[in-house]
């Protein structure tokens, strides 16, 4: 068999392992260390193990990502959460649906200082769904715009994401999350739009509140300096190059904590939970990675990332038709598999595709995290739903389900203007210093 059949079998195998349950960054790794030793040798095999792990895990680089996570932490312990959705009410609560609207704008100003996508999902959830129960909101459209919100945790800058997908690349941190910016603004007006016209054909799914005085809505405005000033000092020092983005994490993180003790709600309970939460999330974030990395050492002798680009660049088709398979491959993998390991799967092998097409490498990551946003409300794995279903007992996961819907066709929608228009992402990233 050829080293590219023994990479293809090694897939299918890995793929097995996952679908027995065995955990994802065990699946990566068995069949990464097996296979590379079958194809190098076990010495090779050997003082790989011995030295990839740590060394990649060791990276500078990679203490951005406990920082952006503990930076999220710090501002729900801040409170920050709570006035973003209490100001967004006032402002959109008098519309139909206005209440749903308020929470997908909130959640999108908690992922600018937040980073994940369930974290972002769960915290809103918790402050919007009572709120749309007591006023009589439709259980779907209420659950599924939580749904669907949580997801610019991933998005809109700082995102785990867009740190996970590059340091796979070696493409700049600082231009990722640049470059989510536009898109992550664009899809929050989408969700907005989506929600008006749902509430409009049926007004009886998001009842209107009483309209609050313009004067007060602008007061309001006060409530949420703190999100905004931890958003550009973080994003404009990187963007002004103030800082690299491990330093940006580090102040966000610092400035988070500052907040929440000014506020006196940083207690020893509230600062171990913090703690411990961040710890478990970035050993279950990198347990994966070392997974991944020493499956990509076994998918680099095997050539098969090298023979797909070579494959589809000689396609008789366009390189845009190529790129149209490559979103529907993601569609579907979405739904069948954790996001985190879809991304540590698949970017290895469709990233050399991507720049054999003469793709912008910015622009597919910015495609690549929303893609990963629509596998996290699809069915049957949309982690974001089985996190809202499991803080709403009135409805069914079947039932957040179709509250998604509507917005998996914003998503859509997003994706045709990137592919129409790519400097939607771009241009912010190349005006950066």
């Amino acid at each position: 068999m050829s080293s590219t059949g023994i990479g293809a079998l090694g897939i299918a195998i890995m793929l097995l392992l996952m679908a027995f349950r065995v955990p994802i960054g065990v699946s990566m790794g068995v069949v990464g260390f097996f296979g590379f030793a079958y194809l190098s040798g076990w010495n090779a095999a050997l003082a790989m193990l011995g030295l990839v792990p740590y060394g990649n895990v060791a990276s500078f680089t990679l203490t951005v990502l406990p920082l952006f996570v503990l930076m999220g932490h710090f501002a729900t312990m801040a409170g920050l959460s709570q006035e973003l959705y209490d100001t967004a009410n006032r402002w959109f609560g008098h519309f139909r649906g206005g209440l749903a609207m308020a929470t997908v704008v909130a959640c999108g100003g908690f992922a600018a200082i937040c980073g994940s996508s369930l974290a972002t999902a769960a915290t809103m959830g918790t402050i919007a769904l009572p709120e749309m129960r007591k006023v009589g909101y439709n259980a779907k459209l209420a659950t599924g715009c939580v749904a669907a919100g949580g997801t610019l945790g991933i998005l809109i800058p700082p995102s785990v994401m867009f740190l996970i997908y590059g340091f796979l690349t070696e493409q700049s941190i600082g231009k990722l999350f640049l470059a989510g910016i536009a898109p992550g603004i664009v899809l929050v007006a989408l969700f907005v739009v989506t929600i008006a016209v749902v509430t409009w054909v049926n007004p009886v799914l998001g009842p209107a509140m009483v309209r609050t005085p313009v004067l007060e809505r602008i007061k309001a405005l006060r409530r949420v300096w703190a999100v905004i000033a931890l958003f550009f000092v973080v994003i404009g020092g990187m963007y002004f190059g103030v800082f690299t983005a491990t330093e940006a994490a580090a102040v966000g993180a610092f400035g988070a904590f500052l907040f929440a003790a000014a506020r006196r709600r940083v207690t020893w309970r509230s600062l171990t939970d913090a703690l411990v939460a961040t710890t478990t999330t970035t050993a279950m974030i990198f347990g994966i990675l070392i997974g991944a990395i020493i499956l990509g050492y076994f998918m680099a002798v095997t050539k098969v990332p090298m023979a797909l680009a070579a494959f589809f660049s000689r396609l008789p088709v366009s390189a845009t038709w190529v790129m149209i398979f490559i979103i529907i491959t993601y569609v579907i993998l979405g739904g069948l598999m954790d996001s985190l390991a879809m991304v540590l799967l698949t970017v290895p092998i469709f990233f050399p595709v991507v720049q054999a097409l003469g793709y912008d490498p910015i622009w597919f990551g910015v495609m690549l995290v929303i893609l990963v946003e629509v596998g996290l409300i699809t069915p049957p794995i949309g982690m974001n739903v089985f996190v809202i279903s499991g803080m709403s007992k009135e409805v069914s996961i079947q039932g957040v389900f179709l509250g998604t819907s509507p917005f998996l066709i914003a998503m859509g929608l997003l994706l045709a203007l990137l592919m129409l228009f790519p400097d939607l992402a771009l241009f912010i990233p190349r005006t950066m210093k």
